[in-house]
């Protein structure tokens, strides 16, 4: 399938040098996947992974301690194809809101607290547009309508919407350009199972009526359930499985992703849950071999020696893990 992102063994680590003690923390760590046009592409795994860092390698929101070392992100626009880390600042700059767009962690994280919604929108997506402010703002009006949101929102500060409002006001805001692709990081993060059900149904609504690519991360299995339609399992700055969401989720193939998916509750189920042993490593000193050795219920001698590649099934399920393989 055509891809419109490429991500190809990408390293991003932060390199820290303080009183002449260097320190290199490899959050993500020769990373390869691609998302197809049109795709909902998840990527989840628990907290410190190398998730966040991952997407800001991928937008090219990097900022020191953190740098690429290596590997190529290569977004294949409509009518422009670009490695986002050979670009310039003012061209990455160019590309951003009008071709990828951005919904960050946290609704707190994107509008000012102190200035209106309606100049967030003037401040991300006025230059883009190219409009007059009169005919910008009918524009911003008829999107807010179109997800459900009146337009009287324009005129509150953020503090005055609740969580849920906040959330839908950045969606439409990383939305309001018609991007070609746009990344959610943790977009339901703190909501309530209600108001995380209709910010997924929005999301998906945007996404079928902009065809829009879309990386959507969380470390919840139970959403990349609802809204992915591929979704990669991320490890301790490594992926491990890749592959159809409802194959992810009926048949896991690493035993960090069976893990995972065993830890979701179900209706009716009264088993209690058993906690994985051990605890994720430190990236500054990372196991050598696999990173998931030290806590794998399979782990072989090989395992502790050789880190094993992200092998391809004839369905096109990746998985990193010689247990399986063998």
């Amino acid at each position: 399938m055509d891809a419109a992102l490429s991500v190809d063994r990408l390293r991003a680590y932060y390199q820290m040098d303080y009183f002449g003690i260097v320190r290199e923390v490899r959050a993500v760590d020769d990373v390869t996947f691609s998302v197809n046009r049109n795709e909902i592409y998840g990527i989840a795994g628990e907290s410190s992974s190398g998730k966040s860092t991952l997407i800001k390698a991928i937008v090219g929101a990097i900022r020191p301690p953190l740098r690429v070392l290596g590997g190529s992100v290569v977004f294949n626009f409509r009518d422009l194809a670009c490695d986002i880390h050979a670009m310039a600042p003012n061209e990455r700059a160019a590309i951003r809101w009008k071709h990828l767009s951005y919904i960050m962690q946290g609704s707190m994280n994107v509008l000012n607290p102190v200035r209106r919604v309606k100049h967030s929108f003037r401040d991300f997506a006025f230059r883009h547009m190219g409009l007059g402010r009169g005919e910008f703002l009918d524009r911003v009006k008829a999107h807010l309508s179109r997800l459900r949101l009146a337009p009287g929102v324009l005129d509150s500060f953020p503090h005055e919407l609740s969580g849920g409002m906040r959330q839908r006001v950045t969606i439409a805001l990383a939305t309001i350009c018609t991007p070609e692709f746009i990344i959610a990081d943790e977009p339901t993060t703190a909501l309530d199972v209600v108001v995380q059900r209709d910010v997924l149904a929005m999301i998906r609504q945007v996404q079928r009526d902009l065809g829009s690519s879309f990386i959507f991360v969380t470390h919840d299995m139970a959403v990349h359930a609802n809204v992915a339609d591929r979704v990669g399992i991320v490890y301790a700055g490594r992926l491990v499985e890749e592959g159809r969401t409802s194959d992810v989720l009926r048949r896991p193939r690493h035993p960090y992703t069976a893990h995972l998916i065993a830890s979701l509750p179900r209706i009716g189920d009264p088993t209690p849950k058993r906690a994985l042993r051990g605890a994720p490593p430190n990236l500054a000193e990372p196991p050598p071999g696999c990173r998931f050795n030290p806590r794998c219920p399979l782990v072989m001698e090989r395992c502790r020696q050789q880190a094993p590649p992200l092998v391809a099934g004839p369905d096109g399920h990746r998985v990193a893990c010689f247990a399986v393989a063998s």
